[in-house]
């Protein structure tokens, strides 16, 4: 059974009946639902409603957080801003101090033979100032001697040569203008002919006077025949005999004709031929260009003969070694005795080398600096030099960094220019190099320490807005910022005053194609960049 509060009214008047304060509450269920309905809306809202938009708000954020994962992204490898500490000091004051030795500037001068031969004699010694053209050894030089005296009396012959090629030609040329040899021959033939005209001219004339004498002969024969034996028998025969040969000769006249006439003919034509000869003057002028031909041969012979001589004097000269420049002996590569291969094409790079000198004017330290003050060196920083053999300090300045780097000393080699270096200095001393603190226009007066801030030059762009590099930022997006470059380094490192934050990551490889807010992958840190 339900009990009921009791009041203080109740206790006087017991059958008065209990208060219901229920009676009391204020409904406020909308559209006029009944009270019963809203115990049933709060257990839906809580068992369906909630659940359901809790589990649709985590699988928003999974969406959302492996979404990255699916969009397309750019690999690219990273480096991270170099830092360094460096103590800024007033310009002239000492950073640190290193060790090295003094070598030429920028290498030492081989001084080689340039002629193959033998050395007979040094006339230098180590430390000894020479001047450009002073002798420093002399070669066996008999050889030499003697090829020039072969060259000159070749030479002479050449000379011979042309002087006879000259004469055959100032014949033919005369020859040409004066053809007397053919004047003579024209004449000859010209007689020969006139001579063969008159034999033609007068032989019917002598032909007339052998018919006379045969017949003569014949009626002197024939009234001796007729006398009998009143004339001896003897002087009928030679009565006979002289018509037989009165005959004979009037025979031989008649033959004579035909001969005499194509002997005309043949001399005719000889004097033309001789004639046309005296016109074209051929044979003469090939002997007046067969000797020019040969001039000109000689000529060229005669040349190539000076040539030769003029290498023989050269090989002849070079067996004295003389030096190139103005310097100091170094040192004695070769001594007496040694043969030297000069510029012969199978002699090797050493093998022709007679001293090594220097100018000890273009002197350089070769210092040992240790890494961690690589990056307090720049280019032309003042740099002092003591040595032992000279009280003073030497002045110098930085000339660039080596790429030689010492793993066991864990030392930069460091090239310093020494300034009017004194006369007691040369190469091979041990010095000790001190770098002084650079001018520094943008220094602030109060600022003690400085963070300096390094990256590899090459990953530094130019555009027409200025300078600029691509980083990756918290959300591996690709951001395009803007800096301000300072000096450089020798190591191949950038200083950046301003852009960047010690936590920057810099992009190295994969800049290609990115544009401000590219998503990019970094695959790893860059291995090859920005070690010194």
């Amino acid at each position: 059974m339900k009990s009921h509060p009791t009041y203080p009214d109740q206790a006087t008047n017991p059958n008065q009946p209990p208060i219901d304060l229920s009676q009391l509450a204020i409904h406020r269920a909308p559209n006029g639902d009944p009270i019963a309905k809203t115990p049933h809306r709060k257990r839906w809202l809580t068992r369906y409603v909630l659940p359901i938009g809790i589990l649709l708000g985590f699988v928003a954020l999974f969406v959302v957080a492996a979404g990255r994962q699916w969009w397309p992204s750019t690999s690219v490898t990273v480096v991270p801003v170099m830092m360094q500490r460096a103590e800024l000091q007033q310009a002239g004051t000492t950073l640190f101090q290193s060790p090295g030795w003094i070598e030429p500037r920028p290498t030492a001068i081989s001084v080689a033979a340039l002629a193959p031969g033998v050395i007979e004699e040094l006339l230098v010694v180590e430390g000894q100032p020479i001047q450009k053209g002073e002798a420093i050894a002399r070669l066996i030089s008999i050889d030499a001697e003697l090829l020039v005296e072969q060259a000159k009396n070749s030479l002479a012959i050449r000379e011979g040569e042309i002087n006879r090629t000259k004469a055959e030609l100032n014949a033919a040329t005369i020859r040409v203008e004066n053809p007397v040899h053919l004047q003579v021959q024209l004449a000859d033939a010209q007689s020969t002919l006139a001579k063969a005209n008159t034999e033609l001219a007068k032989l019917p004339y002598l032909i007339t006077a052998s018919e006379a004498r045969l017949e003569y002969a014949r009626n002197s024969m024939e009234g001796k025949r007729s006398a009998g034996a009143a004339i001896s028998a003897r002087v009928t025969a030679q009565a006979e005999s002289e018509y037989a040969s009165a005959h004979a000769d009037l025979q031989e006249l008649r033959s004579r004709e035909p001969n005499l006439k194509r002997e005309v003919a043949a001399l005719t034509d000889k004097v033309k031929a001789i004639e046309s000869q005296m016109k074209l003057l051929v044979e003469e002028t090939r002997q007046v260009e067969e000797a020019q031909a040969k001039l000109q041969s000689a000529l060229a012979m005669r040349e190539e003969a000076k040539l030769q001589v003029r290498q023989a004097e050269l090989a002849l000269e070079r067996n004295v070694v003389r030096a190139p420049m103005d310097g100091r002996v170094l040192r004695l590569v070769a001594s007496p005795g040694t043969r030297v291969m000069g510029m012969e094409s199978s002699a090797g790079q050493s093998s022709s080398t007679v001293i090594d000198m220097y100018d000890p004017n273009r002197l350089q330290v070769r210092a040992d600096v240790r890494l961690e003050d690589i990056p307090l060196v720049t280019h032309g920083q003042s740099v002092q030099i003591e040595t032992a053999s000279t009280k003073g300090v030497i002045h110098g300045r930085v000339l660039q960094m080596t790429s030689s780097a010492n793993v066991q000393k864990n030392t930069l080699e460091v090239k310093v220019e020494l300034i009017d270096p004194p006369s007691t200095v040369g190469p091979e001393m041990l010095v000790t190099a001190t770098f002084l603190a650079p001018f520094d226009e943008n220094r602030s007066p109060d600022a003690n320490l400085a963070e300096r801030m390094f990256v590899p030059s090459q990953l530094v762009q130019i555009s027409d807005s200025g300078a600029f590099v691509w980083i990756v930022d918290t959300n591996d997006v690709a951001q395009r910022r803007t800096v301000e470059v300072g000096s450089k380094t020798s190591g191949g490192l950038l200083e950046i005053k301003s852009g960047l934050v010690a936590t920057d990551k810099i992009i190295v490889d994969g800049v290609q194609g990115l544009k401000q807010g590219s998503l990019v992958h970094v695959i790893g840190d860059d291995q090859t960049l920005g070690v010194n």
